[in-house]
């Protein structure tokens, strides 16, 4: 399994996250499709070659292949709207505020996949890549959609746990060379 070879992979100084890994998924109350979309969302969203590949096989093989290509995209087009919304919203100007987007992002409306698990992997992918715009904006759809805030920290969880795991892979392999 290739949890286990990433389990094992992590270094000494980052147990927890060992621990920490095979809980959030191991013990996830989850569904199997949110589970492993946000998974696979949050490998891609983490940037570690280490992480995706050995958590990638187990999605894929988890998920439908739309699943799949939907978890793919959650993570694609968050990587642009969380640089440009948290852009936004941290230039001191309100005014850029007002001006038109300007970018495509038709897969939000049309996932292939149920509206709820797009959003949630959305969520965690943003909660990664640091845009609180696209937080408050995806756990407002949930939350408006019936999701309970257990579900959501969840799945914050869960891209809290691999995006250490990826920093923590990636610093050892710097550190060992």
């Amino acid at each position: 399994m290739a949890l286990d070879e990433l389990k094992s992979a992590i270094p000494d100084f980052a147990k927890d996250l060992k621990l920490n890994l095979g809980s959030v998924i191991g013990n996830s109350e989850l569904p199997q499709q949110q589970l492993w979309g946000t998974v696979l969302a949050c490998a891609i969203a983490s940037r570690s070659p280490k992480v995706l590949r050995e958590l990638e096989p187990e999605a894929k093989a988890n998920l439908s292949a739309e699943a799949y290509t939907a978890a793919k995209s959650a993570a694609a087009i968050m990587a642009m709207n969380n640089v440009f919304y948290r852009t936004r919203h941290l230039l001191s100007d309100p005014e850029y505020g007002n001006l038109r987007a300007g970018l495509r992002m038709n897969v939000i409306g049309k996932p292939g996949v149920e509206k709820v698990d797009f959003e949630l992997w959305s969520l965690a992918v943003s909660a990664i890549n640091g845009c609180g715009q696209c937080l408050d904006s995806h756990e407002q759809v949930l939350r408006k959609a019936g999701v309970d805030r257990e579900t959501i920290q969840e799945a914050v969880k869960i891209a809290s746990v691999i995006q250490a795991v990826g920093v923590s892979l990636e610093a050892e392999a710097v550190l060992a060379e």
